[in-house]
């Protein structure tokens, strides 16, 4: 197995050991069995709480950037895009009409553009990866001097997303935003908690 599988596998399982206790894959019909129906359940992850994020940040928020020369939120999102659209690229997934990977990232920069051109990337590559067998997943690619395999290729795209995914989290932080997902949590804690107050009166 390639030197860069073996790495992204590995940070994977990482990721996993850290989640909660009792956190579990949730069994989806939808997707298909095996390596790329894993994959494509960690894409699907990191698509929704990326497009929350984007949903919960202001307008005004999407062109703040933590210090000099380096990508805004809105620029963070757009990265991410420009990854799904592009780098499946190096195996013979042909990206939409008009893309270019060198100035996608800063080519939309409205909230709402954003969110939708975001949500399209997610949908393009996760289409491309459905559509194929798990022979394909074996063929040799190279991309970036990196020898591999298309499902390595693949599982460095899901690192990519989950790295920006907690890049974006913390700048939802430094701007007051708590995640989604996480004001959830707290609010659905805090009421069983009332719950159970009331509950001992």
């Amino acid at each position: 197995m390639p030197r860069l599988k073996m790495s992204v596998i590995a940070a994977m399982s990482l990721l996993l050991l850290a989640l909660p206790i009792g956190a579990a894959i949730a069994e989806d019909t939808t997707e298909p069995a095996g390596e790329r129906g894993e994959m494509l359940h960690y894409f699907k992850d990191a698509e929704k709480k990326l497009i929350d994020l984007a949903d919960a940040t202001p307008e005004a928020k999407y062109a703040w950037r933590p210090g000099k020369g380096v990508r805004s939120t809105g620029e963070v999102f757009m990265h991410v895009a420009s990854a799904n659209y592009g780098i499946p690229g190096f195996w013979g997934v042909k990206a939409p009409e008009g893309f270019d990977m060198e100035t996608h990232e800063k080519s939309l920069t409205k909230k709402a553009d954003v969110q939708k051109d975001l949500a399209a990337s997610f949908t393009y590559m996760e289409q491309a990866l459905a559509g194929m067998s798990d022979a394909d997943l074996e063929k040799p690619a190279e991309f970036f001097g990196q020898k591999t395999t298309v499902g390595g290729g693949y599982l460095l795209l899901l690192s990519h997303c989950h790295e920006h995914l907690g890049q974006s989290i913390a700048y939802a932080r430094m701007n007051g935003i708590v995640p989604p997902w996480t004001a959830r949590q707290e609010a659905a804690a805090k009421a069983k908690a009332a719950e159970k107050k009331d509950g001992m009166k």
